[in-house]
């Protein structure tokens, strides 16, 4: 932890099951082909997109893929969904513009549209196994900032807490949130996801000050451990999922 009068956030937080995709530990998972989420924010030089609103997208354009038909049952995306949730929720953000935004586009996907940021989300790829027109384009390059401070929360909804504490790029950031949105989502009844998707899936990202986020750590909210790939420590907490029907 970089500031001394943070406590240090808990390794295993309160709940995470034995299984999950975040432990930082090997578990069966690994033992699982491995697959990853490829999502391509647009950025185009002359216009970003705000970074909290490049987060939003990002978190709402995983749950449009969770939700989407040809993600279930015998949907043309099912088995590859199946693959990559039985393995380690890999999410990799991309980012591109002109171009090479357009071929993204012509792959099969998903695009979603936040206030100022466009991202899509494809079916999950095995790690070695990208599209040439998604393998080429660079995951640095993605940071971002907000022109303006971001809107305080909608506390009535769902809302993506980040770790104060944490120092992310952007990609990294929407990937962590995306993670956090998906853990949301598995924790919701069927009538609760349909209630959500039918509103578009509303939510919110902040960053709460230090004290608020040790106590959202241990409320029982879901809580995403990151497993340590790139950029943080392994075991890192980086978000807290909070939404209205898992507050207990």
């Amino acid at each position: 932890m970089s500031s001394d009068d943070t406590p240090e956030t808990p390794s295993e937080p309160a709940g995470l099951p034995a299984d999950s995709p975040f432990r930082n530990e090997r578990t069966d998972r690994d033992e699982a082909q491995q697959y990853v989420l490829p999502l391509v924010v647009h950025i185009e030089k002359t216009a970003p997109p705000a970074r909290t609103d490049a987060l939003r997208t990002a978190a709402r354009a995983v749950l449009v893929m969770l939700s989407d038909e040809r993600s279930a049952g015998e949907g043309e995306w099912a088995q590859v969904m199946r693959d990559w949730q039985d393995a380690r929720i890999r999410k990799v953000v991309r980012r591109a513009r002109g171009a090479e935004w357009r071929k993204a586009c012509a792959l099969p996907g998903i695009t979603v549209t936040g206030e100022s940021a466009e991202v899509r989300v494809f079916p999950p790829v095995p790690l070695d196994g990208w599209p040439k027109e998604l393998a080429k384009l660079q995951v640095s390059g993605t940071d971002l900032d907000d022109p303006e401070p971001p809107a305080a929360p909608d506390l009535a909804g769902p809302v993506l807490w980040l770790n104060p504490d944490l120092d992310m790029s952007a990609g990294k950031e929407m990937a962590q949130a995306g993670h956090g949105a998906q853990l949301a989502w598995w924790e919701l009844s069927e009538t609760e996801r349909k209630t959500w998707r039918e509103a578009g899936f509303p939510l919110s990202v902040s960053t709460p000050q230090a004290g608020r986020w040790q106590e959202l750590t241990v409320s029982g909210l879901p809580v995403v451990q990151d497993a340590g790939f790139t950029e943080i420590a392994p075991g890192s907490c980086t978000v807290v999922a909070d939404h209205p029907a898992l507050r207990r």
